[in-house]
């Protein structure tokens, strides 16, 4: 399995919020890891336990700016998920060899 995040897409979002969840802080990245936590568990990143992370995430960004919130939302949905099918892959790689 892949240790270096930071060299696949989105992985500099995750290391980030994986770091901000460890220390308590829901932060927007915290957050945002989160939401991909049932993925990311399964492929063997422990991430903590928070409620309705979509919700809390969403309403973090429209308290900064309502009227981005949305697409800010969704670019940050976009790169979560580019993080976790490359390391579905990078992890699909690394059983066969």
């Amino acid at each position: 399995m892949v240790t270096d995040w930071q060299r696949i897409p989105g992985g500099d979002l995750v290391v980030c919020g994986l770091e901000d969840l460890r220390a308590g802080r829901l932060s927007a990245l915290g957050l945002l890891v989160a939401v991909g936590g049932p993925r990311l568990r399964r492929l063997g990143i422990p991430v903590p336990d928070v409620d309705s992370p979509e919700h809390r995430l969403y309403d973090l960004l429209a308290e900064r700016d309502s009227d981005t919130a949305h697409s800010q939302y969704n670019a940050l949905i976009r790169r979560l998920v580019s993080f976790e099918r490359a390391l579905e892959c990078e992890s699909e790689r690394t059983a066969i060899a």
